[in-house]
């Protein structure tokens, strides 16, 4: 189970780190453009969720992450901690460890640091949470699939 706290921590860290830095860094300038027109890093304080949705309700979001993250924690204790549930288990960590560092965001400043801005398709401005989030979830969908195909009928 250690090993699950210090990955949870480190997803934590990481994510926090880098918005430190786009606070410090990106915040007076806005932006700065590592490829031109396709991929900026982009200083924007999100006050929703994904794509901005629930924008300024900031309380329901909180209490929503916090039960969302309490429920992960229970799976991820109840688990066996087995080679057969490591990448599950793994996967449930990047989901608890992202969806925490916005949550910190949010208590913190009221808000969501978001820099990842990838201009040639238009996609929302992200975070290192997010992509912790996101990359786990799939992990679980892809497990869930697998586990699925492999059920006997």
């Amino acid at each position: 189970m250690l090993m699950y706290i210090l990955l949870i921590g480190l997803c934590l860290t990481a994510d926090q780190i880098t918005k430190v830095l786009a606070v410090r860094f990106l915040a007076p300038i806005t932006t700065v453009p590592i490829i031109p027109r396709v991929f900026h890093l982009t200083y924007i304080e999100n006050t929703g969720a994904a794509f901005s949705i629930f924008a300024g309700k900031s309380v329901f979001l909180i209490l929503f992450t916090s039960v969302l993250i309490a429920f992960l924690i229970w799976l991820l204790y109840r688990l066996p901690k087995t080679k057969a549930y490591l990448s599950l288990n793994t996967a449930f960590c990047l989901v608890i460890g992202g969806a925490l560092g916005n949550l910190v965001d949010r208590i913190h400043y009221g808000y969501v640091v978001d820099f990842f801005d990838f201009r040639l398709i238009g996609f929302a401005i992200f975070n290192v949470a997010d992509c912790f989030v996101v990359i786990g979830c799939i992990f679980i969908i892809v497990k869930v699939i697998q586990n699925s195909l492999n059920a006997p009928d």
